[in-house]
């Protein structure tokens, strides 16, 4: 798989960091028996839910009201092959994602990048799928962008500046920039350069078009997308570096469904067809144009291998 290619940057990382490492557990709630790294469907039939309307929401990296319609088709074709009605939840943080997760009234989600290893170890989330392009390739780089009369040119000239980031889940939001930019540049956080956050890439790359910002650290997946929508101009943009490829955002389910309903969302998304929907238009600046099957343990080694180099633990309440 792809993250395989990823992991000498990712091992170069925990080699350089002086934090310390922590083993990736699921939280005591769950079970591994299987050792795949996600938790087990559970055996008992009194634990398992099978609701009459599934949840499904997208990750929060932008306004949640322009992906209702761009997921629609997708959801009635869910809804097609499980029998079942599907509501959109447009949440409005990683952290609310993650609460209606705990709480049970989320069942199928896309998990942001950074917050995959979360949503495994303390929400039983079973991540199986991810967009990718024609020729089953998959992935986007962090971008750290600035403007053009910003005077920073290179990754030398953040000395003394702003650099935003989105959250402390975010891979390419907060957690691979930081770690880059202190194994490979030694620019420490709040020593070198002065950090802020947006809350969401979209308000980072605003931010910084309107020079609000005098940098920050993106997703380029979301980057293209706002360019492709003339949400903002390329020109007002300038990119100074650009990381390699990670995975992309994670489509998963509630460790909980019964097992013929995680089949059945399973056998939706691999089914779909992409052609003239909006879910293609969308992406389609990212090139993106099917599902392909993923497994958290091979496709987010590199994820995990940057947590443990920035000493992230999960702590699970």
């Amino acid at each position: 798989m792809m993250a395989n290619r990823f992991l000498a940057a990712a091992a170069t990382l925990v080699l350089m960091s002086a934090l310390p490492a922590h083993a990736f557990q699921l939280d005591a709630r769950y079970t591994d028996a299987d050792g795949d790294m996600v938790a087990d469907i559970p055996t008992d039939p009194a634990q398992l839910v099978d609701p009459e309307t599934l949840i499904f929401a997208y990750t929060p990296v932008e306004d949640p009201s322009v992906y209702i319609d761009v997921w629609a088709e997708f959801l009635d074709h869910l809804s097609s092959v499980t029998g079942k009605p599907v509501e959109f939840f447009p949440v409005q943080s990683n952290a609310a994602q993650y609460e209606a997760l705990r709480a049970g009234r989320l069942h199928i989600a896309g998990v942001n990048t950074g917050g995959n290893p979360i949503a495994v170890a303390c929400l039983g989330f079973r991540p199986f799928a991810m967009m990718a392009r024609e020729d089953g390739t998959f992935g986007y780089e962090m971008e750290i962008i600035t403007h053009p009369n910003s005077g920073i040119t290179e990754i030398g000239d953040l000395a003394g500046r702003q650099l935003a980031f989105t959250s402390e889940t975010s891979n390419s939001g907060f957690k691979a920039p930081q770690a880059l930019l202190e194994s490979e540049f030694a620019m420490v956080a709040g020593t070198d350069y002065t950090p802020a956050f947006s809350g969401a890439h979209d308000n980072s790359i605003l931010g910084v078009a309107n020079a609000d910002y005098d940098a920050a650290a993106v997703a380029n997946s979301v980057l293209k997308r706002m360019i492709a929508r003339d949400v903002v101009s390329a020109d007002a943009l300038t990119t100074i570096y650009t990381s390699a490829t990670f995975p992309t955002t994670g489509y998963g389910v509630a460790h909980n469904l019964t097992p013929e309903l995680q089949d059945s969302i399973a056998e939706a998304f691999f089914s779909f067809d992409w052609a003239g929907t909006a879910l293609e238009a969308e992406f389609a600046a990212q090139g993106e144009s099917k599902f392909v099957p993923i497994t958290f343990a091979a496709d987010w080694a590199v994820v995990r291998q940057i947590d443990a180099a920035m000493g992230v633990e999960y702590t699970c309440n």
